[in-house]
């Protein structure tokens, strides 16, 4: 009974967040277009499978995949785990101790950004829109190992009480180098896709691993230090994704010297 109250009132809650997203698109169609909606009973059928759809997420993420990182936090920052003197009061002395926490963050952020929905429709978006020339995995995966790459560096972070913004300016450096010797038609793109991570999956997930980390880390405060996550997450997929496309311009190109200089051969 409580579960059911429970999934009723963020049933309601989602209804409430999403009725301005609703009432912007269906005015501007009724009132400023003045046309009516095409096919309104599918339409709003699959408004509401959205809403059900959501409501159920955020309670899965509020049951089972919030404790769960809370206590795999607290397992791995554990000074018995990690056999770290518990007497410590900063582990940044002992950050090499803490690998385990650096791998766990880099599969968490790996496996969460496979299974983004939003990351999904835009790789789908991309491969109609460039006719095939951007595959669906590819762009996939090389966002989730930039969101896994953040992650691992994030927790990092924490652990050792690096300052945000060093790694945001080194990080920035690189992307606008990339940039520059990147193929143009993929910057759009790729920059696009250091957004898509944050989402319904992403955002909640790191939240909840960050202050759950800074919590448990020897040394930390879960306002200063448990935020930040998220934001290396949107960054680092930006270099991978650029990174893939001059990989894959590189091995055309070799490709065509190799086709040419056969040519010569022959």
């Amino acid at each position: 009974m409580e579960i059911l109250q429970s999934l009723i009132a963020t049933l309601f809650s989602t209804i409430w967040d999403v009725a301005p997203i609703a009432g912007i698109i269906f005015g501007f169609q009724l009132v400023l277009l003045r046309h009516p909606i095409p096919k309104l009973k599918r339409v709003l059928l699959g408004l509401f499978l959205v809403l059900l759809g959501l409501a159920f997420f955020l309670q899965g993420l509020e049951r089972a995949l919030f404790p769960l990182g809370r206590m795999m936090a607290e397992q791995l920052t554990d000074p018995a785990f990690v056999a770290s003197d518990p007497t410590v009061t900063d582990a940044a002395g002992n950050w090499l101790d803490y690998y385990w926490l650096y791998v766990f963050g880099g599969a968490i952020g790996f496996s969460m950004t496979i299974a983004e929905p939003a990351l999904i429709a835009v790789a789908m978006k991309a491969h109609a829109a460039s006719g095939g020339a951007v595959e669906v995995w590819g762009l996939r995966v090389a966002v989730a190992l930039g969101v896994a790459l953040g992650v691992a560096l994030g927790t990092f972070r924490i652990v050792t009480g690096t300052p945000l913004y060093y790694f945001i300016t080194i990080a920035y450096v690189l992307v606008l180098v990339q940039t520059l010797y990147s193929p143009q038609s993929i910057v759009a793109l790729a920059y696009d896709s250091g957004g898509v991570t944050t989402s319904t999956v992403s955002v909640p997930l790191l939240t909840a691993l960050g202050i759950g980390l800074a919590s448990n880390v020897p040394g930390r405060s879960p306002l200063l230090d448990g935020f930040g996550l998220i934001a290396l997450a949107c960054l680092f997929p930006i270099m991978t994704v650029l990174g893939y496309a001059q990989m894959t311009q590189w091995r055309e190109r070799r490709a065509r010297r190799h086709k040419a200089n056969r040519k010569k051969l022959s």
